[in-house]
């Protein structure tokens, strides 16, 4: 269903299409680090086994890298909650607007 406009997120409210390609963009971002991060951990665990004084001294390097893609998934996670937050206010605020005028009384 690419290129519809989705809803029912929110209030009702209507996620724009470029939204959620944003969304996926960054969450496609995220799994590839995840990924990379994962064969980072492996080669440091067999780098540890084996023991090998180039091999430690190679995981100090590796770790760093490992740090920073845990950091670079810490701001795109940050990134994607600012988003989906922005977006969820410019909807809530597109339906008050349709609203204002639809106040119910409740009986006193």
């Amino acid at each position: 269903m690419e290129g519809d406009t989705f809803s029912g997120l929110g209030n009702g409210a209507q996620v724009d299409n470029k939204i959620i390609q944003t969304f996926q963009k960054s969450f496609v971002q995220v799994q590839n680090i995840l990924d990379q991060n994962r064969l980072l951990i492996n080669e440091i665990n067999q780098n540890h086994e084996s023991r090998i004084p180039d091999n430690l001294s190679r995981n100090v390097g590796l770790i760093r890298e490992l740090n920073n893609n845990i950091r670079r998934v810490v701001d795109l996670y940050a990134d994607l909650s600012s988003n989906f937050t922005r977006s969820m206010e410019v909807s809530s605020e597109g339906d008050s607007s349709g609203k204002s005028g639809q106040k119910r009384n409740r009986p006193g």
